[in-house]
């Protein structure tokens, strides 16, 4: 069913991809406001696209490969942008470029372990962790904007940031564990 109503929200996230990396360019804060409610619209069809999937049984092999495709783009593109116009810098890009590192690393382990026919749920903390992350690239995305509004936002999302890239090495682990066993016992 490529046209059912959880993929769709996945193309959307898709396409919100270079929406919202435009957004950018948009000079002073309008640009960062606009930035921030694509950002918050293609973030919540991360959320409706696997609800209603599972609750209308549209699950499909389709949106399997999308959604995650979808979501790190959209968190990869997000991160990039941010760096290169200097709100996360220092050493906050170490954080950035970890959360960045991790998605690759997994990305090619469930493929790998697709392969070999092995499943590695998502954990508890994992969800929290992407759930935070998100939460964290909403408040660098208000950024100065934001600090207008509500004192301290561009901090609480370098802070949040931090806790996340910590967060993302402890489940990245949990992957790499898994995806190890497996390999090293390929190789035998």
């Amino acid at each position: 069913m490529p046209w059912s109503l959880p993929n769709v929200l996945t193309y959307f996230r898709i396409a919100m991809v270079p929406a919202v990396v435009a957004a950018f360019y948009i000079h002073g804060d309008a640009g960062r406001w606009l930035a921030l409610v694509i950002f918050i619209a293609a973030s919540v069809t991360d959320f409706f696209d696997g609800y209603l999937a599972r609750a209308w049984e549209q699950q499909s092999n389709l949106g399997r490969m999308l959604d995650p495709i979808a979501d790190k783009l959209l968190v990869a593109a997000v991160l990039l942008a941010l760096v290169h116009d200097g709100t996360i810098s220092g050493v906050s890009f170490w954080a950035a470029l970890i959360i960045l590192c991790r998605e690759m690393l997994v990305s090619g382990l469930r493929e790998f372990l697709a392969e070999v026919r092995v499943s590695v749920p998502v954990s508890r903390l994992a969800k929290w962790k992407t759930t935070l992350q998100m939460l964290a690239i909403g408040f660098l995305i208000a950024g100065t904007a934001g600090d207008k509004v509500l004192p301290g936002t561009s901090m609480i999302g370098t802070w949040m940031l931090w806790i996340a890239a910590i967060l993302t090495l402890y489940t990245g682990y949990d992957y790499l564990r898994v995806g190890l066993k497996h390999v090293i016992g390929d190789s035998r």
